[in-house]
């Protein structure tokens, strides 16, 4: 039987070029306007492939707020990821990742989720693994320098990642992976075209001013198909056979892959840390895999 955890793994992967990528479209695209073109992207996607593979379900009252209350969360996230990671440094945001699967332990637990000394140790190794391999790439003496807005909003935007992750499991259980990513995705679409009309109208008027080029629409398709549509609905097929403590820890894999596609794609140099933190990381996601659900 194939790990419940492969599928958030997969997506963390897709995550872990997401940071650069982004980082480097911020100079054509304003942050708020990238993400409601990646927003908007995905949603399209994902209501396609709803339409051509799902039959028309009769959502309750309830299931539609619960969508809704899901696209709020995404919201708030992503625009706290995107205007963050405008406002940070690689070694800051790469270490603020790391809270994310903190966050989602935390969400699980108070939402009744079992944590026995098995998951609980397993995440602890891994989120060790993930602190060593940073330590290996960045001088821990950069991540006090500048200021402190972009990492405060990246710890917004962990903590409001976990909580769509885990307020998202009665959903995906209830239906499924794909209607639960495609319904709050299609939600949060006008709450995120408000925001980046507001960042053109207050903030930054050079977002009605893109040069679109070939390599900005590669990005674009990037971010919306790949670490939107593809990516989202893989995190939440993992809910459907784990739960949010499991499929949240699996996010430490997005800083190894930042990381590592750094080294393989720009020539930067990793050290010999990487290995050692990459390797005890993986100790440490396989320990939890293999915990079992209460």
């Amino acid at each position: 039987m194939r790990s419940p955890v492969l599928a958030p793994l997969a997506a963390s992967a897709i995550w872990g070029g997401m940071y650069v990528v982004s980082k480097w479209s911020f100079a054509a695209v304003p942050p708020l306007a990238l993400v409601f073109v990646r927003v908007a992207l995905g949603g399209a996607v994902l209501w396609g492939v709803v339409r051509a593979t799902k039959p028309d379900r009769s959502f309750t009252r309830r299931d539609w707020a619960g969508f809704a209350a899901l696209a709020l969360v995404l919201t708030a996230s992503l625009s706290a990821q995107f205007v963050g990671t405008d406002r940070t440094t690689a070694a800051q945001g790469s270490l603020v990742t790391v809270l994310t699967p903190v966050f989602t332990l935390a969400f699980g637990v108070a939402l009744g989720e079992s944590l026995g000394p098995r998951k609980l140790g397993g995440a602890a190794v891994a989120l060790a693994g993930t602190v060593v391999l940073l330590a290996g790439r960045y001088d821990p003496a950069t991540l006090a320098a500048g200021e402190w807005v972009g990492p405060g909003l990246l710890v917004v935007a962990a903590a409001t990642y976990a909580a769509y992750t885990a307020f998202g499991k009665p959903l995906v259980r209830r239906y499924s992976a794909l209607e639960a990513a495609t319904y709050a995705t299609l939600l949060s679409v006008p709450a995120f075209g408000l925001l980046a009309l507001a960042e053109f109208r207050f903030w930054d008027a050079g977002a009605a001013s893109v040069t679109v080029t070939p390599a900005l629409v590669g990005a674009v398709l990037y971010l919306g198909v790949g670490s939107t549509a593809l990516a989202w609905y893989l995190w939440y097929k993992g809910l459907e056979r784990a739960d949010a403590g499991t499929v949240g820890v699996t996010f430490v894999a997005q800083p190894a892959v930042g990381v590592a596609l750094g080294a393989l794609l720009l020539g930067e140099r990793v050290g010999p840390l990487f290995l050692v933190g990459g390797s005890v990381m993986a100790v440490g996601v396989a320990l939890v895999a293999t915990a079992g659900d209460g």
